[in-house]
């Protein structure tokens, strides 16, 4: 574990160090449950941030909520505009998600992409737990790129990272994680939008599973940027 978390430890001592302010985006998924408890275990005073979309599991909330007693570092909530909500539904009903993928994607873009954009004013950078393990639109994920749609450095320290080595961390410093990954949820976003998965199953293959692989993406994290 030591030869991952060391580099872990100096990327982001260095994104402290030449891109503050920098805010972490954390799903509450178990990367970026990891990400919390080293931020937080190592006082590294990065912002840490989450987007609740308003239709996230009852266990993700519960997590979030446990979080503030776990923890000294705060997470700052973002949520989507109400009235983009109210003219999304009035146009295309409160699932109009499961028509079409533009739709699924405006709705992301409503939920997810624009609360991002709130949450990353001001910041020279940002942070995530996406891993090359994770779906076959992250297999050339770079540990740095620059976000051509936020212009801003998007760093993803735990990209090299396995599926064993994170639960390895998990299970070595007791860290607190969503109870639906023992339900067999391996990726949890919008409950809707996430189903458990089978043991042979892609990590991705719960989310929006009723589409194409290629276009399993919320519009967070467009595979156009360039590497840096």
């Amino acid at each position: 574990m030591n030869e991952k978390l060391e580099p872990l430890l100096a990327l982001l001592r260095d994104v402290v160090e030449h891109w503050s302010p920098a805010g972490f985006a954390t799903s509450l998924g178990i990367e970026d449950m990891l990400l919390l408890d080293v931020i937080d275990r190592y006082k590294l005073g990065i912002d840490v941030f989450t987007l609740d979309t308003g239709r996230l599991h009852q266990d993700t909330y519960d997590l979030l909520q446990r979080t503030r007693g776990r923890y000294h570092t705060p997470i700052a909530v973002f949520a989507p505009d109400a009235a983009d909500i109210e003219a999304y539904v009035a146009e295309n009903g409160p699932n109009g998600f499961y028509d079409s993928v533009p739709l699924r994607q405006r709705c992301c873009h409503i939920r997810k992409v624009k609360p991002l954009r709130r949450a990353l004013d001001g910041k020279r950078a940002w942070i995530t737990g996406l891993r090359r393990e994770q779906a076959v639109t992250r297999q050339d994920l770079p540990l740095s790129e620059w976000d051509t749609d936020n212009n801003m450095k998007k760093f993803n320290p735990l990209a090299e990272w396995s599926t064993v080595e994170i639960w390895d961390y998990i299970r070595q410093h007791e860290v607190i994680h969503n109870d639906l990954h023992a339900k067999g949820y391996p990726s949890i976003g919008c409950e809707p939008c996430t189903r458990a998965i089978a043991p042979t199953e892609d990590l991705r293959a719960g989310r929006w599973w009723w589409e194409n692989a290629a276009s399993r993406e919320c519009g967070l994290h467009p595979r156009d940027m360039s590497h840096a």
